[in-house]
């Protein structure tokens, strides 16, 4: 009586007699391959990290609104740029494409509104927003805190390339247009 070892069958053999011990078989209807995930949108995190650092100044740090020297009309050019943007900016040559109204808000809140606001501007691709921060009349001694705080905040970032005063139609000294760095 010999002893066959599962070597010595033929490969043919083999396939029989699996197909055998498995049986009939049927096709799997073709599947499609399950839908990727879309990517997460790209952030950019320094300009994150700057937002924070200026927001967190700003909170903790001693901002004093009458150290700020503030006439009736804001004005500011970053460096670099065409005195013409300035020019069209308060001529009312840009359409405004969104606003904000900081009215009634203390400090830290409009801080905190502001930066996002600008974060959001930013993002959408807006190249001109109003930011309504009134006059300051019931302010007192302490002058027109809002305003300053507004200009403070918009000195300070690198995607704001000028902002000025609303003409008359658009809020007067009580608002201020700002144009934004296209990215």
């Amino acid at each position: 009586m010999s002893k066959r070892s599962h070597v010595d069958t033929e490969p043919e053999d083999a396939a029989q007699l699996f197909r055998a011990a498995v049986g009939p078989l049927r096709r799997l209807p073709a599947q499609e391959p399950p839908p990727r995930r879309a990517p997460p949108a790209p952030r950019a995190h320094m300009a994150a990290a700057d937002d924070a650092a200026v927001l967190d100044e700003l909170l903790h740090g001693h901002f004093d609104a009458t150290a700020i020297e503030l006439g009736d009309e804001l004005l500011y050019l970053r460096d670099g740029h065409s005195p013409r943007l300035l020019k069209r900016l308060r001529r009312g040559e840009y359409s405004v494409q969104d606003e904000i109204d900081l009215h009634h808000l203390r400090a830290v809140a409009a801080t905190e509104l502001l930066a996002a606001f600008l974060a959001d501007s930013q993002r959408a691709g807006y190249r001109c927003i109003k930011i309504i921060h009134g006059k300051g009349l019931r302010s007192g001694q302490r002058g027109p805190v809002l305003k300053a705080l507004t200009a403070h905040l918009l000195r300070r970032r690198a995607d704001v390339i000028a902002f000025a005063s609303a003409r008359a139609n658009q809020g007067g000294s009580g608002a201020t247009l700002v144009l934004l760095a296209v990215r």
